[in-house]
Formats: structure tokens, sequence, C-alpha cells
């Protein structure tokens, strides 16, 4: 299959592009129930039909998302701008169900069955082979005052942690106070090395996710595109800024096109027709 235009234009509005024409076809392709949304580059929002199939999930996948509680919970998670649009049909608008969405690639793999029997998808994320994924995992990284925090990590496998990005345009801004909450946030960091831009650290999720890795002693994975090179630069600006060298080695960048390359064929199939992901 021919993938380089995927490529074209760069950034994340060029990859939403790419992937709004390829969720497109492989939706007409499969007859699912879709519709888009407005905008200049429109989003394709996928539905459950009559025979309980879901066009933005690999069929494998989704029935053992059915079949797990936890995780079919995520499937009613509200996408944050479902209140500012309207779909034609006046669909319950849910985050997973939007062909770019990172949550939704996420689980489409590691949902997917035996995913992690070949060793060396294994030996890449450093998980067993019976690693049970847990989706939207709150760490409870300490702040100040013995208060903890409650904002989610996309994923939980073993001893890794993952935050997984696709068209987000970044890593999310916050003010300073904000950083600040965090208790361990001088030990870890040296903050005069933490990025700002107009008065605002960015990065958040990032050094919210390296405090949660040194709190509970887990490595920390930000899985996202090849075809997003500033999100790369984004999270190296953040290890930079590191104090310890122990805890920068728990720090692993991975792309999706590396993960692919290890996963069973069919998966690979669906990950390269829907999402332009090509591990070969």
């Amino acid at each position: 299959m021919e993938t380089r235009n995927d490529y074209l234009p760069s950034g994340p509005l060029g990859l939403r592009l790419a992937l709004c024409t390829r969720a497109l076809r492989h939706a007409r392709s499969n007859s699912s129930l879709y519709e888009t949304t407005d905008g200049s580059i429109p989003s394709v929002v996928f539905g459950l039909d009559d025979l309980g199939r879901h066009g933005n999930f690999h069929p494998a996948s989704f029935a053992r998302i059915q079949a797990n509680p936890q995780w079919a919970r995520r499937l009613d998670k509200v996408h944050t701008a479902s209140k500012r649009q309207r779909l034609r049909s006046n669909w319950r608008w849910r985050e997973l169900d939007c062909a770019n969405s990172s949550d939704a690639l996420l689980m489409n793999i590691f949902c997917y069955p035996n995913v992690l029997a070949a060793r060396t998808t294994r030996l890449l994320l450093g998980a067993g082979l019976n690693a049970e994924p847990q989706f939207g995992v709150k760490p409870r990284t300490p702040l100040h005052q013995g208060k903890r925090d409650v904002t989610e990590i996309d994923m939980e496998l073993a001893d890794l942690l993952v935050e997984a990005k696709l068209t987000e345009s970044n890593f999310q801004q916050s003010h300073p106070r904000l950083v600040h909450r965090y208790r361990d946030l001088e030990e870890v960091f040296d903050p005069a090395d933490l990025p700002l831009t107009d008065g605002k650290h960015t990065g958040y999720q990032l050094i919210r996710g390296t405090l949660a890795a040194h709190a509970t002693g887990k490595s920390f994975c930000v899985l996202l595109d090849a075809r997003r090179p500033d999100l790369t630069e984004a999270w190296f600006r953040i290890m930079r800024a590191v104090r310890y060298a122990d805890l920068r080695s728990r720090l692993k960048l991975l792309t999706w096109q590396e993960l692919a390359s290890t996963l069973p064929p069919e998966l690979q199939i669906f990950l390269e027709a829907k999402y332009g992901i090509c591990g070969r």
C-alpha cells in the first residue's frame, strides 16, 4: 500500500488530513457506520452499527474490549469537542469514536488477542507475556500538603506507564503554579531547564508522567507517530531537564511505526490501511 503521501504536509494538521482520508476510505470499503464533523479538516466519527461492528476498531480488538468491563468503560469517555459540534444523526459522540483518537489506536493494539506473544514486542516494551494493559490509570503522584494528583496516564502495562499521542498539537501547556504543585518537581527537574512559552510550561503531560515514574519506580514511555518530529523534540527537551541518570534511563520514546513492525500480520494490515502506520 502506498503511504508516502501521509508525510505531506507535515505537522498535526497534515497528519489529521491524511488520517481523515484514510478513515473515509476504510469506512466505505468496510461499509462502516460513520459521519463527518464540520471544519476545514473534518473528523471522521464512527458509530456502532446494527451488526455490532465499530469501524474505528479492529474486530478482534473490539470483541475483547466489549468482553472486559474495565476496558469497555473507556468507550463511554465523552469527547471534549462534542459540546461544540453536533453530528447530523445526533449520535452520542464519544472520544474513542473519532478516527484520529490516540486512545482508540492504543486500544486497537493492546487489546488485540495475544499481542504480547512475540518476544520482539515484549522486549520493545519491557513487558512480560501475561502483562494486562490498564487504561486511564491514576498514578496519584504526590503534591504538596499531602495531596495527590488525580489526572490519568493513558495506559499502564506492568511496570510501564504510557502516554499516547497521534494528531494532538502538543503535550499541553500549563501555568507554572500548576506545575509547582508537585512535591518532587525541583528534586526531579532543574526548573530553569523546563521549557516556557508565553509564561507557560510546555509539555505539561510529560512533566506529570516523568514525576509519576519517579514516584512509582516505573518506566514512562511516550508513544507517538514518526510523522510528528515536533513531538519527539518536545519530549527530548523535557528529558534533558531531568536531574537523575537513573530516572532518565526509565524514560522512553517509541513510535507507532516501531511497535507495528513487531505486531501480528493481520493487525499490521489494519494499522497500515486505517492509519498509514507501516512497520516495514
